[in-house]
């Protein structure tokens, strides 16, 4: 794998990102083209289609973000066990999860420096991520 840096860190699933969107968006003008042409003599179908794409789209954007918070939740733990492994504590909970996510990225030489910098000035996840030197790459995020 290319090695991973603040540049191209993010993750693009092509699946989710490119072909389902693009499915999304033609099924939406679909759907409101046909609800627009038939709702005065189909409305009840046009309901139909109507409730099902807002449905779909729905169930989507939560399934997604389920995913999401399950991956936030595993990268905690695994950060507070990393923190306890190189400490002998727990990470302070004043940290946001954000934070935490965004410190899964330094080295264990930058980690601690990091971690207190984090805590005592507040810093955004994006500013933690900026502050790495040695970059640890997460390639399984999604």
């Amino acid at each position: 794998m290319n090695e991973q840096n603040y540049q191209n860190h993010r993750k693009i699933d092509p699946k989710y990102h490119k072909a389902l969107t693009v499915l999304a968006l033609i099924t939406l003008i679909l759907s409101v083209t046909f609800i627009i042409q038939n709702i005065a003599d189909q409305w009840l179908l046009s309901l139909v289609v109507l409730f099902m794409l807002l449905t779909l789209l729905l169930v989507g954007a939560i399934v997604r973000l389920y995913a999401l918070k399950v991956q936030d939740r595993v990268i905690r733990a695994e950060e507070n066990f990393r923190h306890y492994r190189l400490t002998g504590n727990l990470l302070d909970s004043e940290l946001t999860t954000a934070q935490v996510i965004a410190l899964r990225f330094a080295s264990d030489e930058e980690y601690m420096d990091l971690v207190e910098r984090a805590k005592a000035e507040k810093l955004k996840p994006d500013d933690i991520k900026k502050a790495v030197q040695n970059w640890r790459a997460d390639h399984h995020r999604v």
